[in-house]
This record gives C-alpha cells, structure tokens and sequence, in this order.
C-alpha cells in the first residue's frame, strides 16, 4: 500500500476550507447516519466555513479545533481533526476520509500513522483519545490497526454535530 501511493500529511490550510464543507455538507445522509451524524445539527456552508476558517488562523495554543490534510498523490482525499483541546495535555481525534473509493484500501491506517505525530508534537499532547460509533467499524479497525488500546464502550454525544451513541474509547 504505503509503497504504490504516494501519501501525505499536512496542516490544513484556507484552499482547504471548501473540500471539508463539500465533505460535510455533499456527502450521502445515509453514510452521514452511519457514522454516527445528525443531520440536524449539520451547519450551514457559511457557519461551517467562517469555523474552519477562524481555527485554521488561530494560534496553536489557541485552537479549539486542528485539522489535518490526507493526500493521495497530491491530491486532498480527507482530514482528521482533533477538539477538547487542552494544550499540553490531551484532545480527543477524529478521522474522515471524503470519498469511498478511498476507503478499504489500508490508506487510511497510514495516514493516521502519519498524523499522530503531528497531533502530539504541534499540540505537546500527552494523551490522544478517540471514540467511533461503535457501529462503525472502519475507524474501529483503523485505530486498532495502529495501536490504540480499546479501554471502554459507553453511551455518549461524541461531538457537536452528533447523536447520542455508543461508541468505543
């Protein structure tokens, strides 16, 4: 896999803004539903843009949101994120990868790989949590792939444009 493509990481950047508003806003409700997303709290373009864009020109230590850039070849096939920043401390992760045809392949395993040093050196992160829907098991098997420990399952709202679900700490 890591040997065929050519796979990247970087921080995201303002020409970044559109891709991830498409991702949230153009992708099917269904795959949407399937990981663990309620519709309803779906942003509009504007909120969503005006948010990435603020956290993209914010300082490092004042971030509340982080996001990171997945390419394939040179081209932006998604991005993982991290919230609940406490700087120095933890954050807790997600992972997205924007188009099907990308999924399945192991692409995924390493580009999270990649990040996760970016995440704790940039952030001086001591603990990185993540919590799929536990319904969901591409990230659930990417995360293991990688090394997460699974510590729990538990009942929860995961983040601000989710459902309360189960998912795996």
């Amino acid at each position: 896999m890591k040997d065929k493509f050519d796979i990247s990481v970087r921080e995201a950047q303002l020409c970044d803004v559109d891709l991830i508003a498409d991702y949230w806003l153009k992708s099917d409700p269904d795959f949407l539903v399937q990981m663990g997303v309620d519709l309803n709290k779906l942003p509009t373009r504007n909120e969503l843009k005006k948010m990435l864009t603020q956290q993209i020109n914010n300082s490092i230590t004042d971030k509340k949101s982080y996001a990171l850039i997945w390419e394939l070849n040179k081209k932006q096939i998604g991005h993982t994120n991290v919230n609940g920043i406490e700087y120095g401390k933890q954050a807790t992760m997600h992972l997205h990868l924007w188009n099907s045809v990308n999924r399945k392949k192991g692409i995924g395993t390493e580009l999270v790989k990649k990040s996760l040093p970016l995440f704790f050196e940039n952030l001086k992160l001591k603990r990185l949590i993540c919590e799929p829907y536990a319904l969901n098991p591409a990230p659930n098997k990417t995360l293991e792939k990688v090394g997460f420990k699974f510590i729990k399952k538990h009942k929860t709202i995961p983040g601000s444009l989710n459902f309360e679900q189960e998912v795996n700490r």
